[in-house]
């Protein structure tokens, strides 16, 4: 790896699970808090699996920690499960989670945003953080349009194939654009933002998310 002057040097490096697993074979006493917090963690995780509103409650007091107003937690809630309905949907028509799932999310922000999912992430200055996570209301609620757009969309024309859930994500993105033009028009502000919903231009990292979201993954 590249080193400050200049010269390249062989580099031990590791990912997190291996940093884990390297913690875990550390016989000294010193390491036993960490092995501690990783047990801590790996229970809490088992608990979340066999009873989902230990996730939820826990998304509710990380973003509550974090300053978001009620008001904003809540249509955040409501995103997860529009997001949800949408991939529920995507799964029905057998399309694969991964690839699929990502690229018909960028035709949804692309067509409402103008700009596909890493390139909004770049425009708010994210790099690992999540996207929704740092949307304002605005932005919320139209994405959640979009999604829930597509979603009825899709379960009325029964697309049969890529291309044709490719057509309805473009649909469904396009009632969210509109309504962003709109509002827009009558405000004079543009809605999609370099900002968040704390009013803040600083960034909320979080994994408070209750479900995963394809988008983050690119």
């Amino acid at each position: 790896m590249l080193s400050s002057d200049g010269k390249f040097y062989k580099t031990d490096c590791m990912t997190t699970e291996q940093l884990f697993r390297l913690i875990q074979s550390v016989p000294s006493p010193k390491a036993e808090p960490f092995k501690l917090w990783m047990a801590q963690v790996a229970r809490e995780r088992l608990d979340e699996i066999k009873d989902p509103e230990i996730s939820i409650n826990r998304a509710l007091f990380n973003y509550r920690q974090l300053g978001y107003s009620e008001s904003w937690i809540n249509q955040r809630l409501k995103s997860m499960e529009i997001r949800k309905d949408l991939t529920d949907e995507w799964k029905k028509h057998g399309l694969q989670d991964g690839i699929q799932f990502a690229t018909l999310t960028d035709i949804i922000y692309k067509t409402w945003a103008g700009k596909t999912a890493k390139e909004y992430k770049e425009f708010k200055g994210l790099k690992k953080e999540n996207l929704r996570d740092n949307m304002t209301n605005q932005e919320l609620v139209l994405n959640m349009l979009a999604e829930l757009s597509t979603t009825d969309i899709s379960k009325a024309r029964n697309p049969q194939n890529f291309a044709e859930h490719a057509d309805v994500a473009r649909r469904g993105g396009t009632i969210a654009k509109e309504a962003r033009e709109k509002l827009e028009a009558e405000t004079g502000k543009k809605i999609v933002s370099p900002s968040n919903a704390l009013g803040n231009d600083h960034l909320i990292d979080t994994k408070a998310s209750v479900f995963d979201e394809d988008e983050e993954s690119k």
